[in-house]
Parts: C-alpha cells; structure tokens; sequence
C-alpha cells in the first residue's frame, strides 16, 4: 500500500519554523553554489563571445596570448597573401595586424589601480570584429591621437569618458567614442591606431594578425601549410578556440573554490535537514505505528519520510536558483589571470546550471533525509502504540 504524496506534503508544511530554517539554510547553501557557478560562465561567455570561428588568429609559436606574441614585418607580409582569406565588398583583404599591451590606471572613484588592454588596430580592424559597434561619439582617425574605448573600459577608468583625454606613453590621447562589442572581452579595451601605437610604445613589430577565412573548412590545411614553412614560426588558431583557452585557467579556479565552499557549507544544511525529519520521526512516532498497524510496509514509510526531505530541498534549492537569478543585473571585474588584464563581467545563468542547482538540493536533501526515514521505517508497532 502506498503513502499519498499529498500526506507527505501536508506534514513538510505542518511544521512551519522547522521546515522555514531547513529551507533557508538549503537555499543559502544553494545560492553560492548557482553564484559560483555563475560567475564561472559569465567569464566563460564574455571570452567566448570575443572570438569567431570564421577569425583566425596569428600569434607567435608557443605564446599563449597576444601580449606575450611578436609576428614580424616579414611573417605578417605573408599571412596577408594567403589566399584563403576572404575579401570585403571593396575588394580589399580582411586582415589586420594588431598591437596589445597594458597600462595600469586608476579605477574611477579609487585610488585602486588595475592594468587595461590597448589594441592598436587598422581600418581593416572594425571589419574584421564584426561585433563592433559605437554607441557614442564617433570613429578614430587614422593617423591621429584618437581612440575609442570599449563600454565597460569608459565606465570603470578614470578619463576614459567620452571627450576625456588620457595619457599613457608619454602621449595624450583623446577619447573620441565608446563601442560595446555585444558584451565581448573587447568592451574592456582601448583601441587606437596601430601606426601610431607602435612608436609610442617602442614596439617594432605587430602583437598579432587576425584574418577573415573564406571558408572555414580550409583551416586545418591552411595551418599544417603555415606551420610547415621554415620561416613562420608562428601558430594559428580559430579566434573562438583562442578566446575559449584563456578562460581555461580563470573558470577551473572559480569553480573548484566555489564547490569546494559549497560542500562545505552544504554540510551544516545536511545537518539542518537531518535534524528537521528526525523531530518529525520523534513527534509522529504513534502516526508511523498507526500506518504500519494499517498495512503500509516499511519501505512505503522510508518513501514518505525521503519524500518529505526532497520536497524541503527542491523547495530551498528553488528559492536559491530564484535569488541567484537577481545577481545578472551585477557587472564584477576581476584579472584575466592569462593576460594579467581586467576582465569585467556579470553573473550569467543558463539552464545547465539550474539543473546542476537542483540535483545539488537533492543529494543535500537525500543525504539529510535518509537516516531520518531508515529510523521511521523501523519503529516497532507495538512498542510505539504503547508509547505515551
């Protein structure tokens, strides 16, 4: 004979204080775990979103970012003929040579700095990054001491407003637009006029060349034939591939500190549920006799009670998925630990990690409910019956 779902319902809301404490102590537990989670795939998307598949990117052999990269004069005269590279409607190659560095600056309203990606870029650039798009002011001019920073950039540095005036290497430039590239790692950068970047900076040769393909079925010959030449110590990669990379070491950081917190804390809502079904076990002990004095067999009790836990920890590891969900209107900064720049981001929820929210709610509930319910299930008929 089975125990109706709605007699373990009607007993998980019986018990009002009890189940309220258990509830929140689940939710508390499963909101750090959804934030971390979070975190970890608003870092993920923002790199993500940077790179496109159609994009390859030239870097030296053996660097793992632009910033450690150098290409030659000559390498970069060579990638440019490569005739996979497809062609804007004017005819003309989409491929740029770029230039990044860092500089540290004073993050607005602090004294706290931080270090800001400069990309020094060609007109080819905005054809190129396709995502590009200025929501204030105007183009850089090429050959002047112009440049246009990324939103999130403008909105987190000192003088990167629009109409503000920046220095660094010795030289002043003007702030001239903001572009957003669809909330890209791009939108963290100032970018400039390559030509004019090279000088200021003492740099002789370009960070790295990125390239529009014609088809990307042709990147894997492409690049065995690229690699095989002596003279291109160089290696290529997809930009979407190479934007994924650098998120590796950040994200597998955030999440093994956050699940490690997470089960950590999980441990004393375990405890909180335990606790809670068994003082339901101990005040329904003639309820359970009852029961099985009717015909209701050990395991449809031990079902009941582990109902009971499950339904408190859905409930709570519900309400954190409902809490964490308020944290995607938070923009956070934080370093992009392979390219030692600031990388701001907001927290990004996904249904993947709602699931993996709730299946942690229900080992926290299974766990906390099992004991409780293996005692319920074994309470001797007669000696409970007896029992005052």
């Amino acid at each position: 004979m089975k125990v109706p779902f709605k007699y373990s319902l009607k007993n998980v809301f019986a018990r009002r204080l009890t189940m309220a404490l258990t509830v929140l102590g689940i939710m508390l537990v499963s909101f750090i775990f959804a934030a971390v989670l979070m975190m970890a795939n608003g870092v993920r998307q923002v790199l993500a979103s940077s790179g496109s598949p159609e994009n390859v990117v030239v870097i030296r052999e053996s660097s793992n970012t632009e910033i450690q990269s150098f290409v030659s004069r000559y390498q970069a005269g060579i990638i440019q003929t490569l005739p996979e590279i497809a062609a804007a409607d004017d005819g003309t190659a989409l491929v740029t040579g770029e230039l990044v560095v860092l500089i540290n600056k004073n993050i607005r309203g602090t004294k706290t700095r931080a270090n800001i990606s400069v990309r020094g870029i060609s007109a080819a650039s905005m054809k190129v990054h396709k995502n590009i798009k200025l929501i204030s002011g105007r183009m850089l001019e090429f050959g002047k001491t112009e440049i246009i920073v990324g939103k999130k950039a403008s909105e987190r540095f000192e003088n990167c407003g629009l109409g503000q005036t920046i220095t660094f290497s010795n030289t002043d430039w003007n702030v001239v637009g903001v572009f957003e590239s669809d909330g890209s790692s791009f939108e963290s950068e100032i970018w400039g006029d390559v030509n004019q970047f090279l000088p200021a900076f003492g740099r002789p040769v370009f960070s790295s060349m990125t390239f529009t393909m014609r088809d990307t079925s042709e990147f894997s010959a492409m690049r065995d034939r690229v690699k095989a030449d002596p003279r291109m110590t160089v290696d290529l990669k997809q930009e979407d591939v190479y934007y994924a990379d650098q998120s590796r070491t950040l994200v597998a950081f955030i999440e093994i500190l956050g699940i490690f917190i997470s089960i950590a804390f999980s441990l004393g809502a375990i405890i909180g549920a335990m606790i809670t079904m068994y003082a339901a076990v101990a005040n329904r002990t003639r309820e359970i006799a009852t029961m099985r004095a009717l015909g209701f067999k050990r395991r449809n009790i031990l079902i009941a009670f582990m109902a009971e836990s499950i339904t408190i920890s859905i409930l709570g590891g519900a309400l954190g998925v409902l809490a964490a969900s308020l944290l995607q209107t938070i923009n956070i900064s934080t370093i992009n630990w392979d390219t030692f720049s600031d990388l701001s981001f907001s927290f990004t929820l996904s249904s993947s990690i709602i699931i993996q929210v709730i299946i942690f709610a229900l080992v926290m509930g299974f766990l906390g409910g099992f004991l409780p319910a293996v005692r319920a299930s074994r309470i001797k008929i007669t000696e409970a019956l007896r029992a005052e």
